[in-house]
């Protein structure tokens, strides 16, 4: 077996007022994850759970994510969360804070014979 890259999908969140890294982090993935529907398990024939969701996540403040918090977004599927510097800190023009703007990839694979013809 071996593990085959079916989907990516590309999403954009935002904490807009409370400069918050995992919230923003959240909003991406559900933007990826939502603007689809791929019923990609039920195409193969395998059980939700096998999906193999491998994320990677781009913000200003990598440290600031819990990504035990964003494992949660997931309704099933086995997912791996990677958070790099990336996105966009921008400052509100009177000085009263930042909003954080997140990217999200994630790749959908399974662990599944590749085909020779």
């Amino acid at each position: 077996m071996a593990k085959t890259r079916l989907v990516h999908q590309f999403g954009m969140g935002t904490s807009i007022r409370s400069r918050n890294y995992t919230e923003a982090a959240a909003r991406a993935i559900r933007d990826a994850l939502w603007h689809n529907s791929l019923n990609l398990a039920d195409a193969f024939d395998f059980p939700r759970e096998a999906m193999l969701i491998d994320v990677e996540i781009g913000v200003q403040r990598p440290e600031a994510v819990d990504r035990d918090a964003l494992l949660g977004v997931f309704p099933y599927g086995q997912p791996s969360i990677t958070v790099v510097k990336g996105g966009l800190d921008i400052d509100k023009p009177d000085g009263s804070g930042t909003s954080v703007i997140a990217n999200a990839a994630v790749i959908v694979s399974f662990d599944m014979e590749p085909r020779h013809d």
